[in-house]
């Protein structure tokens, strides 16, 4: 494809037939005709027509972009060629070993590596997952973790996408997989003191709820006995081990409150006491050191406080405050040492880090100095440590490794990301910026172009955001990205609400009841960057994933004519009847963030934002809408569903394309570089629109 122009083939969409679906509820009749595309979910490889429908879809997409192939292999080899292939990870010091992986040139995945004792030691190759992913289209482990002795390594690992993973233990000694194969688990396999009893979560095969801890002995073939039950299916738990290495936790949560239960590690076959019982609309965290709890709550305190409590005295009413809750500054996590506790902060938006002495009860704050940033800890998994080790990145910095002596507060950089190609970050801007919002709250805008941008209103700028369950979208680095700056794109983030970037009264504003302040968020700061000549209509682009595809489907019905495109990714676009049905996977999990459909107030609301619910006869921007078949957080049909709805009614001609990947799931390809075909997608398409425009 010449990347000046482009022209669309005139070739006929699949038409999706319609059949009759009727939902009735709260008095309200509702006529689904696309309802039967759920068939695949629920009948599994049996429902050839639905997946015949997907097949001639991505068989049109294919034809449609057919003259972008050439630029498609340009982006990914380009993209491809910033990477380091040859690379290694910053080891982690673990009871006398050094951990990481490395990766080879042109394999996709990675070696899982210790050393003992110092890094000029001999390398053991714990895992060769290059190896081990051979034959599989998808490959994922995960959970690495090593019994206290060093000799038995515990993972897990999914061969399908669907997040549910088989835990293998490894004889590290014998270099032997063991015969123990713990199927339908989270990955996420924790080892007792004792090298023999392994605590891990069991997931239900059919709506992939975490529903029980299960406790293991390795090598014994008897069912694995159930040492916790989890009843609020809306609660999702899990199972780890303290740094200290002292006490076994579960803590079950859901975004409104949460509850912890714990053991000695060293006690495995002890029953689990609750740490402090639920409390409805209360959150709290522990963390264990060697001599008292430390609470995280936000009982009585929005951006939370930091509590601590004697080891044998766990309930709130001996809980002492020693961080004051604020409220201009979210109180994140602690990373917690021997004799330091490290706060993860946000204020104005921005990540701080304080360090705090146990022994002095003096505390600082580390300087990034510059105003846009992502920084993060990483990698601390070491107690007896006075070494902090984190991440920081920007929107033009490329990530970098630090250890920070937190006596001397030395600094010393362990390693930076290496952007093959010669990157120069002064050859790019990167400004903060703040749109008005319709409510007049001013909503940050993460920005970054080349230098030679010009803001004169006729510049392609494509908008980001997510907005959902309290999660910050952050500024940071991205090689990829530079394909699309190098063509001339700005790439903007919102900060909207919904996401946690401001405090947590910015995420309670943007659920439930008031989720609509998600998508005018979004709306607003587009109308902003068109105000300040950044962009303009005819060369604003909008993309989002997951709940950022909600919020994709939800600004199309919302405002159609401020996008030129806008790319849904593996987006929940058909609320209401997910929300309505218990069997599909992780809807109960999810009624704290949108509300329970079964009651009225909740399903109009729902109902008058769903993307499927909404789609009307009019004009839509340009779409390219992405799944996966496996896909265990949004299930194939919320996107196909959505996708034949709008073929029907919408009465523009602009383009609708939809790819279902019909290997992989929510997260897209396991391998380091085959994610980067789909990114070659997205930006084929944006390029393509973008030189089609009159």
């Amino acid at each position: 494809m010449n990347e000046n122009q482009y022209k669309w083939p005139a070739v006929q969409a699949p038409i999706a037939e319609k059949k009759e679906h009727i939902r009735v509820i709260h008095g309200d009749t509702v006529a689904d005709p696309y309802y039967w595309m759920i068939d695949y979910f629920k009948k599994g490889p049996d429902s050839n027509e639905v997946v015949q429908y997907l097949k001639e879809e991505n068989a049109y997409l294919d034809t449609m972009m057919a003259a972008t192939k050439p630029l498609q292999t340009t982006l990914f080899q380009e993209m491809k060629s910033r990477i380091k292939e040859k690379d290694e990870s910053v080891p982690v010091f673990k009871n006398g070993y050094y951990y990481y992986s490395r990766t080879e040139e042109g394999q996709q995945y990675f070696k899982y590596c210790r050393k003992k004792g110092n890094l000029e030691a001999s390398e053991e190759i714990l895992l060769d997952v290059d190896q081990m992913a051979k034959g599989h289209a998808y490959y994922a482990a995960t959970g690495f973790d090593i019994s206290d002795d060093n000799r038995y390594l515990a993972f897990g690992v999914d061969t399908v996408s669907r997040r549910q993973y088989t835990i293998h233990i490894k004889d590290l000694e014998t270099g032997k997989i063991l015969e123990d194969a713990i199927l339908n688990t989270g990955g996420d396999p924790v080892w007792a003191a004792d090298n023999e009893t392994l605590f891990y979560t069991y997931n239900n095969p059919e709506t992939l709820l975490s529903e029980k801890i299960k406790r293991h002995k390795k090598g014994e073939k008897t069912a694995d006995k159930i040492v916790y039950d989890e009843k609020d299916k809306s609660n999702y738990i899990g199972v780890f081990r303290s740094k200290s290495e002292d006490y076994i936790f579960i803590v079950s949560e859901a975004t409104v409150s949460s509850e912890y239960h714990f053991i000695k590690a060293n006690e495995p076959n002890q029953a689990f006491k609750v740490f402090q019982k639920r409390i409805p609309n209360v959150i709290y965290d522990v963390v264990a050191l060697k001599d008292k709890f430390l609470v995280k709550t936000n009982q009585n305190a929005e951006n939370f406080k930091l509590m601590e409590t004697s080891l044998d005295s766990t309930y709130q009413e001996h809980w002492k405050e020693i961080i004051p809750h604020r409220p201009d500054v979210l109180l994140e996590s602690i990373d917690e040492f021997a004799n330091f506790i490290v706060i993860n902060e946000r204020e104005k938006g921005l990540v701080q880090l304080n360090v705090r002495n146990l022994k002095t009860n003096e505390n600082y704050y580390i300087d990034f100095g510059e105003p846009d940033y992502m920084a993060y800890t990483s990698g601390n998994i070491e107690y007896n440590s006075d070494t902090l080790r984190y991440n920081y990145t920007s929107l033009v910095t490329p990530n970098s490794v630090f250890a920070y002596d937190m006596s001397t507060k030395k600094k010393t950089t362990l390693k930076t990301q290496e952007v093959l190609g010669g990157y120069n970050p002064n050859d790019y801007s990167a400004e903060r910026l703040y749109a008005k919002a319709t409510d007049g709250t001013l909503i940050p805008i993460s920005i970054v172009y080349k230098r030679d941008f010009q803001k004169n209103g006729k510049a392609p700028l494509l908008l980001y955001a997510y907005g959902s369950y309290g999660h910050s979208i952050d500024a940071t680095f991205n090689s990829s990205r530079l394909s699309l700056l190098n063509r001339g794109f700005a790439y903007a983030i919102a900060h909207i609400r919904g996401g946690q970037e401001m405090g947590r009264q910015w995420y309670l504003d943007g659920k439930l009841m008031k989720k609509k302040n998600t998508f005018t968020d979004f709306i607003d700061c587009g109308k902003y960057l068109i105000q300040e000549k950044y962009t303009d209509t005819a060369h604003l682009y909008a993309q989002g994933g997951s709940a950022g595809g909600l919020l994709m489907g939800a600004v199309v019905n919302m405002a159609p004519n401020l996008f030129h495109g806008a790319i849904a990714q593996v987006p929940f676009v058909d609320v209401v009847n997910t929300m309505l049905d218990e069997s599909i996977p992780l809807t109960t999990n999810e009624f704290d963030e949108w509300g329970n459909p079964k009651n009225k107030p909740a399903y109009d609301y729902m109902k008058s934002y769903s993307p499927y619910e909404n789609v009307e006869k009019k004009n839509y921007p340009n779409l390219l809408v992405t799944t996966g078949l496996h896909d265990s957080q949004v299930q194939y049909f919320e996107p196909a569903k959505w996708v034949a709805k709008l073929r029907d009614l919408k009465t523009d001609h602009n383009v609708l394309l939809l790819h279902t990947n019909m290997d992989f799931g929510h997260g897209g390809a396991s391998g380091r570089f085959d994610y980067l075909k789909d990114i070659a997608l997205n930006y084929a398409f944006l390029l393509a629109l973008e030189n089609n425009v009159q």
